[in-house]
């Protein structure tokens, strides 16, 4: 099993009120936040935390110790200025590991050219996947390989300057890279080189069992 998290939601709408809650089930301890009174009210009684206030405010966002957490996420509506400046302002306190929900390609574009090392765009993906199962009902059974196999994607951080053929991930852990993006890039590559030197900002994605693929670590 994954260890238990800390984890902070900033914005509570559908998508992070869901979120959250997913989270929560799954045994971490989440910290909401939100400027709208009724959204916190919501998920009060769900999460382990919920504060009504406004992220955009570096100090808040200090005072709510929102360093010392394991993860942020940030969904902020339909605010692409908003959620830009919640990014920087999190960035400023130290936070190290921020997810965020993009709502364009633009705003995709901007936040991975600002570092934001895990960026999701629900409705792309939704969009892509629904194409996929009308058009070619055997693609998405890529991703039915079992309750089992998970994809990961890993940020390289010790691994600098080493290839995959020296970390022999596949022997060690028996998981496979499926894909590769480079630090600061959007796009995915697929077929990575064995021999190509890895740095700092790299991302992996992983393929194999859950259990091998949580084994994978100090990357």
């Amino acid at each position: 099993m994954p260890a238990k998290k800390e984890i902070a939601v900033i914005g509570l709408g559908k998508f992070g009120y869901a979120l959250a809650k997913a989270l929560t089930e799954l045994g971490h301890s989440v910290v909401g936040v939100d400027i709208n009174p009724e959204y916190v009210r919501r998920a009060q009684d769900i999460i382990a935390q919920a504060y009504q206030a406004d992220a955009t405010d570096e100090k808040m966002l200090g005072q709510i110790g929102i360093k010392e957490l394991d993860r942020v996420i940030v969904s902020t509506g339909d605010s692409m200025e908003a959620s830009i400046l919640v990014v920087l302002n999190l960035q400023a306190v130290g936070v190290k590991n921020i997810w965020v929900k993009a709502i364009s390609e633009a705003h995709e574009r901007v936040l991975y050219k600002l570092g934001v090392p895990f960026v999701v765009f629900p409705e792309a993906f939704v969009a892509a996947q629904m194409a996929n199962r009308l058009t070619a009902p055997g693609l998405q059974e890529y991703f039915g390989l079992g309750k089992d196999v998970a994809v990961r994607e890993i940020i390289v951080e010790n691994w600098i300057g080493k290839t995959l053929r020296d970390l022999d991930l596949t022997n060690k852990y028996q998981v496979q890279v499926i894909a590769f993006r480079l630090a600061g890039n959007s796009e995915f590559h697929f077929v990575p080189q064995a021999d190509r030197a890895l740095k700092t900002g790299d991302v992996l994605v992983l393929l194999g069992r859950t259990e091998d693929i949580m084994r994978v670590d100090k990357f």
